[in-house]
């Protein structure tokens, strides 16, 4: 039985589809129906239900492709243990954030690239928070306050952050002193979350309210710079800003607490080698650095 036949498999039973599994594995559509194809006669069942929608697990199928994941986890770790030390091979699929990763992150994976020439490495740049599992990625790259979840995060750095306006936002509106003060404030928000801000050793949840809100970082710094409200962004984002003057911190006596940048991967009992050499190399990039003024 062919392993690219069983690794194909499993890439249109978690993708859903065969155009979906197509894209993942950087193959034609054709490819990975001959390979389908190939692996059900040799089985001598059918393993999926094709219709023009799409194509749908059978009972085997849904029985065989636990069995199937568990075979490439294993194939996938057997070629590991004997590459030469320090060679990777194969593909790393890593969903990364747009706010930060370009700048921050892809240099890391530019040498990553650089130091194993047998890697290939495809990222996909985006603040949504993209199912690990479903779309196909080996791990991604997540910043701030983690959910809880069935994945599972090893930490590379620290974040620290803060909240900023425009000095023309604070003339018209004022600057808030406490968290009561700012619930009435117009915030710039990713969406509808919480934001918690320190109190000595006591953290404090505030709910804020807005009118505009991004899932990126850059379109909430180009708001804020805009006076349209109070954002609370990381300082990697915001120092250069507040440098110049185009933001200024706000509620400086409830600073929020630091965050993390990690790396997140499926549940599973031995990472595979590349995801452990990138968070390797992530934490060796990630480390503490001075924050600025």
């Amino acid at each position: 039985m062919d392993i690219e036949e069983i690794r194909t498999f499993v890439e249109v039973a978690d993708a859903g589809g065969i155009s979906s599994a197509a894209l993942r594995l950087g193959v034609s559509k054709s490819i990975v129906s001959r390979r389908l194809f190939r692996l059900e006669a040799e089985l001598g069942v059918q393993l999926l239900a094709r219709s023009t929608r799409g194509a749908a697990l059978t009972e085997a199928g849904v029985t065989f492709r636990d069995y199937a994941a568990r075979v490439r986890a294993e194939i996938d770790m057997a070629r590991e243990a004997i590459l030469p030390a320090g060679d990777l091979r194969g593909r790393l699929r890593v969903a990364v954030p747009l706010s930060f990763g370009p700048t921050h992150f892809a240099p890391i994976l530019a040498e990553m690239a650089r130091r194993h020439p047998q890697l290939q490495i495809h990222t996909c740049y985006s603040d949504r928070f993209v199912d690990l599992i479903t779309d196909g990625y080996d791990c991604a790259i997540r910043i701030g306050y983690l959910q809880d979840s069935n994945l599972i995060a090893r930490r590379i750095g620290p974040i620290h952050g803060k909240l900023v306006a425009s000095p023309d936002y604070i003339k018209a509106r004022g600057s808030p002193k406490t968290p009561e003060e700012l619930v009435a404030h117009e915030a710039l928000m990713q969406g509808t979350e919480a934001w918690q801000l320190t109190d000595g050793d006591k953290i404090i949840t505030v709910h804020p309210q807005g009118r505009f809100k991004a899932d990126n970082g850059t379109a909430l710094i180009a708001a804020a710079t805009a006076g349209l409200g109070i954002a609370y962004l990381p300082d990697r984002l915001t120092h250069e800003y507040i440098a110049s003057g185009a933001l200024v911190p706000v509620m400086t006596n409830y600073p929020p607490p630091p965050a993390g940048a990690y790396v997140i991967r499926p549940p599973g009992q031995h990472p595979a080698r590349k995801i452990r050499v990138l968070t390797e190399l992530l934490i060796e990039y990630c480390e503490p650095a001075p924050q600025p003024a």
